[in-house]
């Protein structure tokens, strides 16, 4: 097809509007049904890549470098796409400002979805030596830019049609992305890794979770494009000032708030590798367990982490999100005292972990962005959140399991425990100088006249 007989990202998000100009009155449920569509396809992207790190990029990629060399080199790419992030905010911001929410989105989500699909083509090492692993990273690198501009507003919009006395709830819907993500990419892999001969799964097996993932990208771009070019959407982005600003004017005026909420979800975040990506890790390379028989173990965690985020509004609502937050940071600090080791504590102490685990994970990172990101002013919300998701994932996810992975190969699972702990230690520090920021503006903020 020529390019003038290519309809422009333009004249789509036009269309989609025109399509959608009778839309009726906006209200929080719909904003919730986009953000919780979004969020389980970017997580299902997250995980399919996490779980193919573990069990086929080893031995497909780095066979040069034996099984735990290959797994922290495959965690080494993994943590690219986290680099990426900050640098395809800033870039679709732009974008955004140019040709609106509906272009940036589209162009973010075909660039995310072909970032994954192209991992499902690529060759072995077998077949073209190191250029294998350098197309890997390109397509890592690909996905976190993309993932960077995925940013809608959506969840920010979420935050502030919440009523006053549900802010705790709706903080949580966004969260649920990711224990759905994380038992659809879990099922897809058990499927193929239990009715698959190791060389089938190895050859193309493994390549169909990612061509799903490209069909689930493409669903979730038409069902996210519905809600943000309808006028009414529009018009509620605009009265909410919920427009992105230029990433050096956000970082200018809520620079500090940006760097505190990068650093309140670490205990969330380190948990969350703890439970999901580096015990498959390990399991798979220090235990006779099969992948299949763990994967179905995180399947049975990941439900107790749904319902523990779905606990977590209710808790946020009465007692506040930040206590919520704090209680469940020390909550992770005492765990990370023993539970690690229950990884080779076998099937008991495995399913022990892994339930525990989840559940302390779903009441913190049910919670996690809530208490700093609702500081931010109207102008700066948008940008400043985006920024905030990427440093969060940055610092607490993006180098996780290849740290987790390699100082407990070292040091025993022990030292897992205390990377964990330090997570912990840093969540308690930065909700306090959060609350110490927020008393000091308030103190800075003249009294009304009488």
């Amino acid at each position: 097809m020529s390019v003038s007989t290519t309809p422009s990202s333009e004249s789509l998000e036009r269309d989609a509007a025109a399509l959608h100009s009778d839309h009726g009155k906006v209200d929080a449920g719909e904003i919730a049904i986009g953000v919780i569509i979004g969020r389980t396809s970017e997580f299902f992207d997250f995980f399919v890549y996490a779980i193919a790190s573990v069990v086929v990029f080893p031995q497909l990629i780095f066979p040069f470098a034996g099984p735990i060399g290959g797994t922290l080199l495959s965690f080494a790419i993994f943590a690219l796409a986290f680099l990426a992030r900050p640098f395809g905010t800033a870039l679709f911001i732009a974008i955004d400002q140019k040709f609106g929410r509906g272009a940036k989105l589209t162009i973010a989500l075909f660039l995310l979805g072909t970032s994954t699909v192209a991992v499902a083509f690529l060759p072995g090492y077998e077949t073209i030596g190191i250029a294998a692993a350098v197309l890997l990273a390109v397509f890592r690198i690909g996905q976190g830019v993309a993932l960077g501009g995925a940013w809608d507003g959506l969840a920010s919009l979420l935050a502030v049609n919440a009523p006053e006395n549900r802010r705790g709830w709706y903080a949580m819907i966004p969260q649920l992305g990711a224990p759905i993500g994380l038992i659809v990419a879990s099922a897809l892999f058990a499927f193929f890794l239990n009715t698959l001969s190791a060389a089938d799964f190895l050859d193309w097996g493994w390549r169909y979770p990612f061509f799903v993932a490209f069909a689930i990208n493409v669903v979730a771009l038409f069902a996210r494009l519905r809600i943000v070019v309808t006028p009414s959407f529009q018009k509620l982005f605009e009265t909410r000032e919920l427009q992105p600003t230029p990433v050096h004017t956000a970082i200018k005026a809520e620079g500090p708030r940006i760097a505190i909420g990068a650093f309140a979800p670490l205990a969330s975040f380190a948990m969350f590798h703890m439970v999901t990506v580096f015990p498959l890790s390990w399991v798979f390379l220090f235990t006779q367990e099969t992948p299949v028989r763990f994967l179905l173990i995180e399947m049975v965690g990941a439900v107790f982490g749904l319902l523990a985020i779905l606990a977590s509004g209710v808790l946020a609502d009465r007692y506040g999100r930040r206590a919520l937050l704090a209680v469940t940071a020390a909550g992770i600090a005492a765990f990370s005292g023993f539970a690690p080791q229950l990884l080779n504590g076998g099937a008991i102490g495995e399913l022990t972990f892994m339930i525990s685990g989840f559940i302390l994970l779903g009441l913190s990172f049910g919670q996690a962005s809530g208490p700093v990101a609702s500081s931010f002013s109207l102008a700066n919300r948008y940008t400043s959140s985006a920024l905030t998701s990427d440093l969060a994932w940055l610092f607490g996810a993006g180098f996780a399991p290849l740290v987790a992975l390699w100082i407990s190969s070292q040091f025993g699972l022990i030292a897992a425990g205390a990377y964990l702990l330090s997570g912990a230690i840093c969540t308690l520090v930065a909700l306090w100088l959060n609350r110490e920021l927020a008393r000091s503006s308030s103190d800075k903020t003249p009294a009304p006249k009488a």
